[in-house]
């Protein structure tokens, strides 16, 4: 990855090194180093600003979150999970250079179709969106919830 863009998120304190398989950054949740691709930083920044601007406890943000879309293994990328573990926010994140559009919207939505998350969170880096689950389908909010 080149240099990374600036992101909406505040400045995020990541580890990063150099080696054969290129530049890593350490996922604090998952306890290991990953490749650092366009997704990776935005990934990273997200659960950065969960932790530090919205409160939401590191223990309770589960990173590819296993999900079994018709027999099929999916992964959704950031899970926030409640005090029960049952999980409360999906967050779908793509590359900078991909655009949040209604395909984001759908493939997040067929995950939460099994997962049952109260709210949505689509970013991209450079936009970010929020949804609540309603009876009658996902409603836009303009705020972030108060999650815990």
């Amino acid at each position: 990855m080149q240099q990374p863009p600036k992101l909406i998120f505040p400045s995020a304190d990541l580890r990063l090194r150099s080696t054969t398989r290129g530049r890593e950054v350490w996922c604090e949740t998952r306890r290991q180093w990953l490749v650092l691709t366009p997704e990776e930083w935005v990934r990273r920044h997200l659960v950065a600003w969960l932790v530090a601007e919205q409160g939401v406890p590191p223990m309770s943000i589960v990173e590819e979150y296993p999900v079994s879309l018709n027999g099929q293994p999916q992964r959704a990328d950031v899970v926030v999970v409640g005090r029960d573990t049952h999980p409360l926010l999906l967050a779908e994140c793509k590359a900078p250079e991909v655009k949040i559009d209604q395909s984001v919207l759908d493939q997040a939505a067929r995950y939460n179709a099994v997962l049952g998350a109260r709210y949505l969170l689509l970013t991209n880096g450079l936009k970010l969106f929020l949804y609540e689950l309603t009876a009658t389908g996902y409603r836009p909010l303009d705020a972030f919830p108060h999650l815990y």
